[in-house]
């Protein structure tokens, strides 16, 4: 598999010199399978550019997740360029919701008044496959959904191919258990030895005192539970949309220590916009 970030930032997009080296844009990720097929995770404002490369790489199909439906995951996809092209193929799948949910929050985020050009009038062929709650298949990759603790629900996924797993679980909130969620050793059951995983790491343990419930975890709650699971490569995720450039270097410099203190043996970072990872 080969992994971009296309946007890493929590709750809404940020911009400024301050934040310039992990980039300011939502949840957006690319991911290639060695069967050639594309999966896009969630349409945060980072698949405006995503669109725009894959338009100019002449990429025509294209199958999507999504995590959950809050607003920084879902804002992009209005922009996203292949929408408008007749000769794309987009295949969404039913997760983390069964039904027709995900049509219907598409199609009202796309209907009057918050946007000019409906639903209906988009040129892409899209088709809409169930998935959730079992694992399921794209090609070499087998897709495995686990439920996020967070509020309102969601899903988070892994990837296997080629006995290599990427694990993607934003918006998941490790102190505190939402309904479905699941407690921290039961995320890092799942998790165990993967060689990459992303991680909500939106607080400090300061912040997270006063945010208990809201649906994202502090760094040192995910660095233990990626720990505790043997992970290979951790990347903090979902950036608060107050966190620096220099903010984030301190944070994952903290973790490094723990890391040394405790002789994990895990590589850990920040997750920045046009980062990319094979696994």
């Amino acid at each position: 598999m080969h992994i971009t970030c296309w946007g890493s930032r929590g709750s809404i997009p940020v911009s400024g010199l301050d934040y310039l080296k992990y980039g300011g844009d939502t949840t957006c990720l690319e991911i290639r399978t060695a069967s050639n097929d594309l999966i896009i995770v969630d349409a945060g404002t980072g698949i405006r550019r995503l669109g725009n490369h894959l338009i100019a790489k002449n990429c025509n199909v294209y199958h999507f997740l999504f995590t959950h439906s809050h607003w920084d995951h879902l804002i992009g996809f209005p922009f996203f360029e292949p929408l408008y092209h007749g000769e794309s193929d987009i295949q969404i799948y039913r997760c983390p919701f069964p039904g027709k949910f995900v049509e219907e929050i598409v199609n009202k985020m796309m209907g009057p008044p918050h946007f000019p050009v409906r639903y209906s009038d988009l040129k892409a062929r899209i088709s809409y496959t169930e998935a959730c709650p079992s694992e399921f298949q794209i090609g070499s990759v087998t897709v495995i959904p686990i439920s996020l603790s967070h509020p309102n629900g969601g899903c988070g996924y892994k990837f296997i191919e080629d006995g290599k797993t990427f694990v993607f679980l934003t918006d998941n909130e490790l102190g505190f258990t939402h309904t479905n969620g699941l407690q921290a050793s039961e995320y890092a059951a799942l998790c165990r030895d993967a060689d990459l995983m992303f991680h909500d790491a939106e607080y400090t343990p300061e912040e997270y005192k006063k945010c208990i419930e809201w649906g994202h975890s502090a760094y040192t709650d995910t660095l233990e539970m990626a720990m505790t699971a043997g992970v290979r490569r951790l990347g903090l995720f979902h950036l608060n949309r107050e966190r620096t450039d220099a903010d984030m270097d301190r944070i994952v410099d903290h973790c490094r220590q723990i890391i040394e203190q405790r002789n994990a043996g895990m590589e850990c970072f920040a997750v920045a916009m046009d980062m990319s990872f094979e696994v």
